[in-house]
């Protein structure tokens, strides 16, 4: 019985902790992707001679984020959907404005 005392203690414990670093893995990684979307909008407006004012879809992003033109695009950690996709999880919009989160727009943020 005091075994079952001592495994619920360090469970109780353990929980809120597990869950906090998974929340802030996903912040991060859904942050890091975020990066990578404006870098990949920078590269695509440079090469396309694009303006402040051209949007690119996600096909004409693709190529840029390192996954070929084949690859996936990414995606937030942080969506629940079935079959999450790159324009469930973020909205790209125009050169000028920083790509953001559709899922957690209050903690993912590109800073």
């Amino acid at each position: 019985m005091i075994v079952v005392m001592i495994i619920g203690l360090l469970a109780a414990i353990a929980l809120p902790n597990f869950v906090r670093a998974r929340t802030s893995s996903q912040q991060n990684a859904c942050i890091n992707n975020l990066r990578l979307i404006d870098a990949a909008k920078q590269q695509w407006a440079l090469e396309q001679h694009g303006m402040d004012s051209s949007s690119p879809t996600a096909a004409d992003l693709q190529p840029y984020l390192g996954r070929g033109s084949a690859g996936e695009l990414p995606i937030c950690p942080a969506d629940s959907q079935k079959k999450p996709t790159f324009t469930t999880s973020y909205n790209v919009r125009d050169i000028a404005t920083k790509p953001t989160c559709k899922r957690v727009a209050s903690t993912h943020i590109l800073p």
